[in-house]
């Protein structure tokens, strides 16, 4: 039983750890952009394959 008293604060500790990450990300726009990186990565491929066959 004793851990209990050990156990449940660290957990809460490492909850409100991860929610104030999240939330300091989504504050500084680590998340407005999903989809353009994976549209860079194909494009940057299709365009590097077309000067090599050229």
């Amino acid at each position: 039983m004793n851990i209990l008293i050990l156990m449940i604060p660290m957990a809460l500790l490492l909850g409100v750890g991860f929610i104030s990450a999240f939330l300091w990300a989504n504050s500084q726009g680590q998340f407005d952009d999903l989809e353009t990186p994976a549209h860079r990565i194909l494009k940057e491929d299709n365009e590097r394959i077309g000067r090599e066959h050229k």
